[in-house]
């Protein structure tokens, strides 16, 4: 049973998939439009990153806003 369950888990690709995975977009994409994509996914991800701290930063405001208002 053991051996079932964990051929059904999904895990992060080792290497050797990166690798391939890495000559297929190589293939389809052409090297000129990788670094495009590269930096694409980087703007994204900042944007992600710099939104969710905005989130985190509104939350902890206004739990200090409520803190204050309860100790008044």
């Amino acid at each position: 049973m053991e051996l079932l369950s964990s051929s059904l888990v999904v895990g992060i690709p080792g290497g050797a998939s990166l690798f391939v995975i890495a000559i297929i977009a190589l293939i389809i994409f052409g090297p000129k439009k990788l670094p495009e994509f590269g930096r694409a996914a980087g703007q994204t991800l900042r944007e992600f990153k710099n939104a969710t701290n905005g989130m985190m930063n509104e939350h902890e405001e206004n739990d200090k806003k409520a803190i204050e208002k309860k100790e008044q």
